[in-house]
């Protein structure tokens, strides 16, 4: 079955480029031309990846990822023609998976679209299950996180941050290994998202986020999953 994307973006011509080369590409496509029509579509149609432009009639594309990220962790790759790297780290903090700049050539989107909607390699799916003494249990194979007994809501990628490096407890990974694993060698991002997924990430496992038992940074090298 084909995967559904929805592209939320107010410039038709843009959109129409846009919904042209993924439907070439294999993918079903739905469309939103302004804020409101788009946060109601991702919330009721079940896309498999949000195209959410930022500068929208009726609500900005900050707020829609805000809202659907309350009930979803659907993968979002934000369109925007700015640039200052403030506007992207915001993104991302708000929970925003990707960025592409305006104006982009079709085969990078697409490359970024299949590199978030990927989920684990055949090698990765058939790993055992990692359960953690300390009240963490991680398995690959349900893509499922409890902590403490209770189920934690993560996206694709915070999941698959964690999967990584629980598989080798002990081993600093570095930023850019993790991009390449993770993104993917699709993704040509900037590093400093890595740190904000981690930042995410620890937000929603770690009992203290700023004295993390579980993801600890090496200072200069990268991150580790600690040893039980």
């Amino acid at each position: 079955m084909a995967k559904k994307i929805l592209v939320v973006e107010d410039e038709q011509d843009i959109a129409n480029i846009i919904v042209f080369n993924l439907q070439r590409a294999g993918f079903e496509t739905l469309e939103a031309g302004d804020g409101p029509t788009g946060l109601r579509m991702a919330l009721e149609e079940s896309p498999d990846l949000i195209l959410l432009d930022v500068m929208l009639p009726g609500m900005d594309g900050f707020e829609i990822c805000k809202r659907v990220r309350e009930t979803s962790q659907v993968p979002i790759i934000m369109l925007t023609a700015r640039e200052e790297e403030a506007d992207k780290i915001f993104g991302l903090e708000l929970g925003a998976d990707d960025y592409v700049t305006k104006p982009f050539s079709n085969r990078e989107l697409i490359a970024r679209i299949r590199a978030n909607m990927r989920r684990f390699s055949a090698g990765e799916q058939d790993a055992p299950q990692h359960a953690d003494s300390r009240g963490l249990e991680i398995s690959t194979e349900a893509a499922t996180v409890y902590k403490d007994g209770k189920p934690v809501d993560l996206s694709v990628r915070e999941f698959e941050i964690l999967s990584y490096l629980a598989h080798e407890p002990g081993r600093v990974v570095s930023r850019e290994e993790l991009m390449e694993k993770v993104w993917g060698f699709e993704y040509y991002g900037d590093l400093r998202a890595v740190d904000v997924a981690i930042r995410r990430l620890r937000e929603k496992i770690e009992d203290e986020p700023a004295q993390p038992k579980y993801i600890i940074t090496k200072r200069g090298l990268g991150y580790y999953f600690a040893k039980s």
